[in-house]
Parts: structure tokens; C-alpha cells; sequence
């Protein structure tokens, strides 16, 4: 018997069910994990979601194309000095950087980059294709800092 109390087997006991707790775990729920700490570094901006579109009714507005009926979702995430406003669309991810200003944005989930795109002079961008997993949008802007938004689930 050791200081803590357990016997050999007791703690063979406990390192078995520990080891059977993480063969258990979905894989891409500790990648998800994982993933959610990997971009947060101290000069990135983190940028809250302040609107969903998907708040204000439980069926967003649909859109009607030539080939389908197409959901939009609107999202705005806002940090200090910063606004990042995006249309989910089926083929892509429009967005606009507010104030207007140059430079890369990034979609980024648990597998890795999954789009990346310029931003124009006026803040726009388009990323394609779409993402089918959560993930984070890292905006670079040329004269700024770099902008962190919350997840977004396709």
C-alpha cells in the first residue's frame, strides 16, 4: 500500500479505465479540442459573434437558384476596431473586413486550412470552397493586427 492509498491493483485498475476512456473518445472531438487552442496566440484580436442570422427564425430565408432552394446565413463577429461580416452561401463564404483594408483571411479548422483567399482594398472576400467542417477565420489585414473569429459550423 502506498501514501495514496491504492495498491498495485487498484492503480492498474484506474490506468486501465483511463486508457480505455480515451480509446472511446471520438477522434475529431479531441482534434476539435486541440484545434480551438492552436490559433489563439496573443497578438491575434479575438472577434466575438455579436449576429446570426439563424437567430432570428429557426429557418433562414431561403433563396431560390435554377438547380435548388439555397439557405444564406449572415454572421458578424466584432472585436476591438474590427468588424468581420459573412454570407454563408452553398459554394462559398463571401465576407468584408470593416474598417475596408487589404490583406489574407483564412478559413481554418481542426484537419488544417481548409480555404484561403486575398482581401480586396475595399475588405471583401470570397472563400471557396466552402468548409464542411467547423472552423475559424483568421484575418490578416495589411496594417492591423491579426483577427481571430469564433467557430463557425457549416
Amino acid at each position: 500500500m502506498t501514501e495514496t492509498g491504492w495498491n498495485d491493483d487498484e492503480l492498474l485498475d484506474a490506468l486501465r479505465d483511463a486508457l480505455q476512456t480515451e480509446r472511446e473518445m471520438p477522434r475529431t472531438f479531441v482534434d476539435a479540442g486541440k484545434a480551438a487552442f492552436v490559433w489563439r496566440t496573443i497578438d491575434a484580436e479575438l472577434a466575438a459573434l455579436t449576429y446570426d442570422s439563424a437567430w432570428e427564425s429557426a429557418d433562414a430565408a431561403p433563396v431560390r437558384s435554377e438547380s435548388r432552394a439555397a439557405t444564406l446565413r449572415a454572421l458578424t463577429f466584432a472585436s476591438d476596431g474590427w468588424t468581420i461580416e459573412i454570407e454563408l452561401t452553398p459554394t462559398g463564404v463571401l465576407g468584408q473586413l470593416d474598417p475596408p483594408e487589404s490583406g489574407t483571411v483564412s478559413a481554418r479548422g481542426h484537419s488544417g486550412e481548409l480555404a484561403s483567399a486575398e482581401i480586396d482594398d475595399l475588405g471583401f472576400f470570397v472563400l471557396w470552397p466552402i468548409p464542411t467542417e467547423p472552423y475559424r477565420l483568421i484575418c490578416t489585414p495589411a496594417s492591423g493586427p491579426t483577427i481571430l473569429t469564433g467557430w463557425v459550423t457549416p
